[in-house]
């Protein structure tokens, strides 16, 4: 039974989000459907590739993910199925790829789309179910497609660094409002060399220490910890860490309405 992983940013008013499951259950025999997510935020690939790099990594071998995430952002006359680390990855050609894999994938192929029919979601999930289902029958990965096509490389966002400091961005907010900033602990330990440390945002807000749990400060208190990706995170032990320090996700472009509010999308900290 083949199991396929469902992420995309359609949310879950549309029809859309039923259509391509019944799409898939068409295509594929006998599979099996999971979704990740159909809330991610329109045209913010960090938080996108934070969301699918750490759930894809949880699920058994040869699982299929399907990402339908800022499809048609270009002309492309193909879609993508890569894959990598014994997991299938189909998703538009649009950088995002690189994004999750922190690089080229092990294997990546297009799937030419028919330029006579009309480009839209369903086509593309068909497109996809129907490489799904090739693969499923024994057909080779590398001739249901074009092998070792060019694509759009995008890199994942990197913390700055410097001597004595590094710079992260927030990439993510949870259902709780805890931050979470594109710093892994082994970048973290990298950086500080066992030094002593300052997590500085906003004016005057400092974390000193890392802590394993929100429990280790009292109700109220903020803190810092890494999370169950290996993130670093902010939190408020039982508060809401975004609307109450005035902390917001990463855009590339940042409106003068939202500067104005004074929130802010990085934190810094320092090491002596």
């Amino acid at each position: 039974m083949p199991l396929i992983t469902l992420t995309s940013d359609i949310g879950k008013s549309d029809y859309l989000t039923g259509a391509i499951k019944g799409q898939l259950l068409q295509a594929v025999s006998g599979c099996h459907l999971v979704d990740i997510s159909h809330e991610l935020t329109p045209f913010n690939y960090p938080r996108a590739a934070y969301l699918c790099r750490n759930a894809i990594k949880n699920f058994p071998e040869f699982t299929f993910h399907i990402i339908l995430v800022n499809l048609f952002e270009n002309r492309n006359d193909h879609l993508l199925l890569a894959f990598h680390r014994q997991q299938y990855i189909l998703c538009a050609d649009n950088g995002l790829l690189t994004m999750i894999t922190e690089g080229r994938p092990e294997i990546v192929i297009g799937l030419p789309m028919d330029k006579s029919v009309h480009r839209d979601t369903l086509q593309a999930v068909r497109v996809f179910g129907k490489s799904i289902q090739s693969i499923r029958d024994g057909e080779s990965i590398h001739r249901i497609g074009i092998s070792d096509v060019d694509i759009i490389e995008k890199n994942p966002l990197r913390p700055m660094l410097g001597d004595n400091w590094m710079e992260g961005h927030i990439i993510f907010i949870d259902h709780f409002e805890n931050v979470v900033i594109n710093i892994t602990r082994e970048e973290f330990e990298s950086q500080r060399k066992g030094r002593r440390f300052t997590i500085a945002f906003k004016r005057d807000e400092v974390i000193d220490k890392i802590s394993d749990t929100y429990a280790d400060v009292p109700e109220g208190e903020k803190l810092a910890l890494f999370n169950a990706a290996g993130y670093l995170e902010i939190a408020i032990n039982k508060g809401n860490a975004a609307g109450l320090l005035g902390l917001q996700g990463y855009t590339e472009n940042q409106s003068a309405h939202i500067q104005n509010r004074l929130f802010y999308q990085t934190i810094r900290i320092f090491f002596e």
